[in-house]
């Protein structure tokens, strides 16, 4: 990057919350949006103005990964809907590193050795090559455990368990890709159980650099993970902004795991889904609970929430998401080429019974 210049961004994707980080990036001063990817060809062409609803910029979007890969840029905003199987996104992450593209994805990349050398070791090679840096930003995963409870953590010297509850409303989502889909909701368990298969697998990796991320933090390492999947079927029809939940099928889902590290202490990561939660306990309310339990005992709350009572309840959870990766772009520029991580503040203390 040239000092005092403008932050030459470009934009990976240009659904809702796309379309949310290109208005972040117009509307900031020092950063100048260079270019866009869409999957769509009606908006292959299109100022990139237009489709953020922003004054025409005078450049033009594409759906041609080449172009992206030859437009001058400091770093890719890249927020792709996650897909299955869960790497199927690598290739294109690489071609970016090498180009000497910094890489902020909110669709994973997280945490990468948790999948081991063979996934972790092309990224990180991709990012030496081209002098660049990838990072995975979010809110959860990314933000809630990794720098929220990781940070807390240091307030503690004996831990016997972690937890992490996150409770999701799908009721105000309006893409059925997003919510019958990647999320799972109105699926027939008589059919097919979600809890076995790709979904599962999707999320499993996903979830699981979370899992290895604090593992890390907490000077251990993980011995086992379990999963404990759950589902909620629905007493009745349940109507959606994406469409209608069936009497009789999945309402709710709970991805849940349990990772035992090696210096006793148990991470637990559960995340229900719902269509309505009221389905749920009074104490599953609201977006995250965090607890540390051990000496002393610590308990958080966040909920993220819209204030424009005009606007779609989803819009801060987008809002949240899209302002982490934005406000992640100085940092990453300025970081040693290869995988980066937000961390919280260093733990002084070694892990021991007190």
């Amino acid at each position: 990057m040239n000092i005092g210049k403008a932050i030459r961004v470009i934009q990976w994707a240009s659904g809702s919350m796309g379309r949310t980080a290109m208005r972040m990036v117009m509307d900031n001063a020092d950063m100048d949006l260079v270019g866009t990817l869409v999957y769509s060809n009606k908006k292959s062409g299109m100022d990139v103005g237009e489709i953020a609803r922003r004054a025409r910029s005078g450049v033009l979007a594409t759906d041609n990964i080449n172009e992206i890969i030859r437009t001058d840029a400091d770093v890719v905003i890249h927020m792709p809907r996650i897909t299955l199987p869960y790497e199927a996104l690598v290739p294109d992450v690489i071609r970016l590193l090498e180009s000497g593209k910094n890489v902020i994805s909110t669709a994973g990349f997280h945490w990468p050795d948790a999948h081991g050398e063979s996934y972790a070791g092309p990224l990180r090679a991709a990012a030496i090559k081209g002098n660049a840096t990838l990072a995975g930003v979010g809110v959860n995963p990314g933000m809630v455990a990794e720098r929220l409870l990781m940070a807390a953590s240091a307030m503690s010297v004996d831990m016997d368990r972690v937890e992490i509850f996150e409770t999701v409303d799908a009721s105000a989502m309006a893409s059925p890709e997003f919510v019958f889909g990647l999320m799972g909701l109105g699926s027939n368990p008589q059919e097919k159980d979600i809890r076995q298969g790709p979904l599962s697998n999707l999320y499993g990796a996903l979830f699981s650099e979370v899992l290895y991320f604090c593992a890390n933090h907490l000077g251990s390492e993980i011995l086992t993970i379990e999963p404990d999947h759950q589902l909620t079927i629905a007493p009745r029809d349940i109507a959606v902004a994406a469409g209608t939940i069936a009497k009789g099928t999945v309402a709710a889902t709970e991805w849940r795991w349990t990772a035992h590290l090696a210096n006793g202490t148990d991470l637990l990561l559960s995340i229900i889904w719902t269509a309505d939660p009221n389905l749920h306990a009074s104490d599953r309310q609201g977006h995250w609970i965090m607890n540390i339990k051990g000496r002393p005992d610590i308990k958080m709350t966040l909920d993220i929430s819209e204030s424009d009572p005009t606007k779609p309840p989803s819009r801060a959870l987008t809002d949240a998401v899209c302002a982490v990766a934005i406000n992640a772009i100085p940092e990453i520029i300025a970081a040693p080429a290869g995988l980066f991580a937000f961390q919280p503040p260093s733990i002084s203390l070694q892990r021991q019974k007190v």
